[in-house]
């Protein structure tokens, strides 16, 4: 029995739209860096205040924002990489 002889080639110039698709998720990422900042620097006051007034339950949850929204800065950030690795991982699969 033969095998159909397949391969896989991303481009973003292949269908129309594609130059709007990659636009459209570098803007997503812009919008996720900033909502990461946002949390980040509400994270930060939420601890500072907890810590101040001795309010251990708000102190926590300030620094879970905190390390919730570098993690995510992180991911976000690595998110193309991540992608691309496990796309050619794939690939290597026979």
């Amino acid at each position: 029995m033969l095998y159909a002889n397949v391969s896989l080639n991303p481009s973003t110039t292949a269908l129309p739209g594609g130059a709007a698709l990659q636009q459209l998720a570098n803007g997503i990422a812009s919008w996720a860096l900033i909502g990461s900042l946002v949390a980040l620097l509400l994270g930060a006051a939420l601890w500072a205040v907890g810590s101040h007034t001795q309010n251990m339950h708000q102190s926590m949850a300030g620094r879970r924002a905190v390390v919730t929204s570098l993690l995510a800065a992180v991911l976000i950030g690595a998110a193309p990489s991540l992608i691309n690795f496990f796309f050619t991982t794939g690939l290597s699969v026979h």
